[in-house]
């Protein structure tokens, strides 16, 4: 009866798809500030890409505008033009090394283009965790061949798989439910 199907790492599998999806959900737009915006910019410094977190510090004085301190005033103009090509939607305003990002309000189609992008981040996450169940159907089915364990066990084995796999869809599901509410403003 041992079995070589740990549920253990199917859960931790399963688990990183959802944070996956939480850092997919904070990159979206709301209308709020948030660093997590600008997480996927990349800066051309130093004669390679990188991330815009490690050539400024990226903060949120208020609701509805982020600043870069820029730690290399040569690199100020660099990271402006990161963010004016990223399709963010932001405008940067320079002060010195300071780079100013003030949040404007989003239009209805902007964030039903936003709130259908949420659900495609949603279905990457159920379609990554469907894998993960099927690579543990998949174990279990040969440890039964293998005669590790019985056709029983791998029947009551499988409905605790399924289990898992369809509260992790739940979970997937709130996730892009609630979301999709912030971002039409519901």
């Amino acid at each position: 009866m041992a079995t070589t199907m740990d549920k253990s790492d199917l859960q931790r599998r399963m688990q990183g798809a959802i944070d996956a999806l939480k850092h997919d959900l904070a990159g979206l737009r709301t209308g709020r500030a948030s660093t997590a915006l600008v997480d996927a910019v990349q800066v051309d410094v130093y004669g390679s890409h990188m991330p815009l977190n490690q050539v400024a510090t990226v903060s949120v004085p208020e609701p509805r505008m982020l600043t870069v301190q820029v730690w290399d005033r040569s690199n100020v103009q660099s990271v402006e033009k990161a963010i004016r090509s990223a399709g963010l939607g932001l405008n940067p305003i320079t002060d010195g090394q300071l780079v100013r990002l003030p949040i404007p309000d989003l239009t209805e189609e902007r964030r039903k283009e936003l709130a259908k992008l949420a659900g495609q981040y949603a279905e990457k996450a159920k379609i990554a965790v469907r894998n993960v169940r099927r690579d543990g159907m998949d174990q279990l089915k040969q440890d039964e061949k293998k005669h590790a364990i019985s056709e029983d066990e791998r029947k009551r084995l499988e409905v605790d798989v399924q289990k898992l796999t369809d509260d992790t869809i739940k979970d997937i599901d709130d996730l892009a439910d609630s979301k999709e509410k912030e971002i039409l403003g519901q």
